[in-house]
């Protein structure tokens, strides 16, 4: 059973086009985990939607509208096994329209394989999902540099060397240890070190993708915290009834076990008894940090819980803020932010709007001593304190509490504004 193994959850991310479903489907394709007769039927139907050359990607991208778009809309998740590891292939969109389930990829998963074309290089999504990626808590990352195939890279050491001194300067920039990250040429569509060793670079020393994947570190996995299990989407299931699906971030979550889901229902919560938990459609007695799950409860409907709600114990219910303190990084903004602002938050699994209720202290953003108190605005490249107001019941911890429900990203018309975490909070009374 693939529970043996220890449970990596991976998300590739990287700018539009770059090639990342096609990575996931060649590898999933190439280590024998789909096989010759559902790829050839996937090329029929790409050939079929003039589309001739995405058969791989058409492995993740199951979706109709997808398909006909030739881009990734939602999530995506397959599970994956190694001779070391069970992983879940989160392929999360590049397209900027869709970067909101981008995050919800990104904030599910441990490790990060980051696509870049060699053709192209560094471009507006590699370092959104860079960012996105650090700041949401991933620890590990692969950079895949790929379409070394194509006409005017040809497999060039030269070309791959200087995109490699372009990622590195990005990724040391928002504080990621690039000696500790691998990078690899490959060319996806023909399989060129994906999961075997590419004859056409032989300057390449280093590892295939499924070798680097073997040669990460498992998670370490919080189960001496609190149960925190954001809701991602419930579903009504022939059969079983109201099944809610999300990751567990923290803690142990028992068949048996007496829940709370939060802020459900008038921001009442909600109580029930845990009956099943499903994992890749295999039962299981509890569900640990790192795990996608669907589970029922005895006790709740439909109507009771949403995206964005999180499931706890009954003895230890997850904090619903009233406000909350946190320190933000400004990202991406047009002009300023003040006093007043409300943009909308993501914050694990939910999307909420919230004011930014005061600026209490600037931060100089690469030592955290502060340079300002009580400034009237920030811009791009400002770290601050600031004080938030949620318009609606948002659950959301304190870093020093539960640092995995602590972090989120701030979005408005389309962009990544800025990203921090909660510091301090004010609990609502429930």
């Amino acid at each position: 059973m693939a529970k043996d193994k220890e449970h990596i959850n991976i998300v590739f991310i990287g700018h539009v086009d770059h090639g990342k479903s096609t990575i996931v489907g060649r590898l999933l394709f190439d280590s024998g985990n789909i096989d010759e007769q559902t790829l050839r039927k996937l090329k029929e139907k790409a050939a079929e939607l003039g589309k001739a050359g995405f058969e791989f990607a058409f492995v993740m991208d199951n979706l109709k509208e997808e398909r006909e778009r030739g881009v990734t809309i939602d999530l995506s998740h397959k599970k994956f096994t190694t001779d070391k590891y069970y992983f879940t292939i989160i392929d999360a969109p590049g397209h900027k329209d869709f970067i909101k389930n981008m995050i919800t990829g990104a904030s599910q998963a441990d490790v990060a394989v980051l696509v870049v074309a060699a053709n192209d290089s560094v471009m507006a999504q590699t370092k959104e999902h860079a960012y996105l990626a650090k700041v949401l808590g991933v620890q590990q990352m692969i950079v895949a540099i790929n379409k070394m195939d194509i006409k005017g890279v040809e497999y060039s050491e030269e070309r791959f060397n200087k995109v490699k001194e372009d990622v590195t300067n990005l990724l040391k920039s928002i504080g990621f240890k690039t000696e500790e990250i691998p990078f690899l040429p490959v060319a996806a569509l023909v399989g060129d070190n994906i999961v075997k060793k590419s004859e056409k670079m032989e300057w390449y020393k280093g590892d295939t993708l499924l070798q680097a994947m073997d040669n990460l570190n498992p998670p370490e996995k919080p189960t001496e915290l609190p149960l925190r299990l954001p809701i991602q989407d419930v579903y009504n299931i022939t059969g079983i009834g109201v099944v809610p699906v999300g990751r567990v971030e923290t803690g142990v979550m028992k068949v048996g076990d007496k829940v709370i889901v939060v802020p459900a229902r008038e921001g009442k919560g909600i109580t029930g008894e845990v009956k099943s938990i499903e994992m890749h459609h295999e039962q299981m007695d509890q569900a640990e940090p790192g795990d996608n799950v669907g589970f029922s409860v005895r006790g709740i409907g439909k109507k009771d819980v949403a995206r964005g709600d999180v499931l706890g114990h009954v003895d230890n219910v997850p904090t619903v803020a009233e406000e909350f303190t946190a320190q933000i990084i400004v990202l991406n903004h047009p002009s300023v932010i003040t006093a007043g602002y409300t943009p909308v938050f993501h914050i694990h699994t939910a999307q909420v709007a919230c004011t930014i209720t005061a600026i209490e202290k600037k931060l100089n953003p690469a030592t955290g001593e502060v340079m300002q108190e009580n400034p009237d605005f920030i811009r791009n490249g400002d770290a601050a304190i600031v004080k938030i107001k949620p318009t609606q019941p948002l659950c959301i911890e304190k870093k020093e509490d539960i640092p995995q429900m602590s972090s989120f990203a701030i979005r408005d018309s389309g962009a990544t504004v800025a990203a921090g975490m909660c510091i301090d909070l004010k609990k609502k009374e429930i």
